[in-house]
C-alpha cells in the first residue's frame, strides 16, 4: 500500500518552488548543463575549465601559485584539484614546475592550455549571457552580491 507524505509535517515550504535550496539546485543544474555541452565541443569538462580559468586568473601577472590557492579560489578540495590538474597535465594544457624549495610544484598554463582557455572563456561568458539575459542589470548585480555573500559565509576550503 502506498503512503503519501504530509509535507506540512516535514517541510517549512508549501511547494518546492518556495525552497531556496531546491531552486538553487534547479538553476545550477540547468546552467551547468548548457555550459557542459558547449565545453564538450572544446574537449573540456566543466571542472577542467574551472581549474584552467582559475589558474589563468591567478597567474595573469606571471605569479606562481599553488594547488591549494587554486582550490581555495575554485571552491574545491585539494584531492579534487589534484585529480583535475593531473588530467589537464595529460592533455598538455598545464605543466607543474618545481618550486625553489623543491617541495611544491607550481601549475602553469602551457601554450596549448592558454590557447584553449582563450577559446573557452569567451564561449562560457556567452553562455552565461544567454542564460541570464532575462535579468536586468540591477537584478544581476543583486544576484552577484547574494552569491558573493553566500560564498563568503559558507566557504570551507
Amino acid at each position: 500500500m502506498k503512503k503519501s507524505v504530509n509535507f506540512k509535517e516535514i517541510s517549512v515550504h508549501d511547494t518546492p518552488d518556495r525552497s531556496p535550496g531546491f531552486l538553487l539546485w534547479h538553476v545550477s543544474t540547468t546552467w551547468r548543463t548548457s555550459i557542459e555541452v558547449m565545453l564538450k565541443s572544446i574537449g573540456l569538462t566543466h571542472p577542467q575549465f574551472v581549474i584552467l580559468a582559475t589558474l589563468g586568473w591567478l597567474t595573469r601577472k606571471e605569479d606562481r601559485v599553488t594547488q591549494a590557492a587554486i582550490g581555495k579560489m575554485a571552491g574545491l578540495d585539494p584531492n579534487t584539484v589534484s585529480q583535475i590538474i593531473r588530467g589537464l597535465e595529460q592533455k598538455e594544457l598545464i605543466m607543474r614546475e618545481k618550486s625553489s624549495d623543491g617541495r611544491v610544484k607550481n601549475p602553469i598554463l602551457t601554450m596549448k592550455g592558454s590557447h584553449i582557455l582563450k577559446k573557452a572563456m569567451p564561449s562560457v561568458e556567452t553562455k552565461d549571457a544567454e542564460f541570464f539575459h532575462n535579468l536586468t542589470t540591477e537584478e544581476m548585480q543583486c544576484m552577484i552580491s547574494i552569491f558573493q555573500k553566500l560564498i563568503l559565509k559558507n566557504q570551507k576550503f
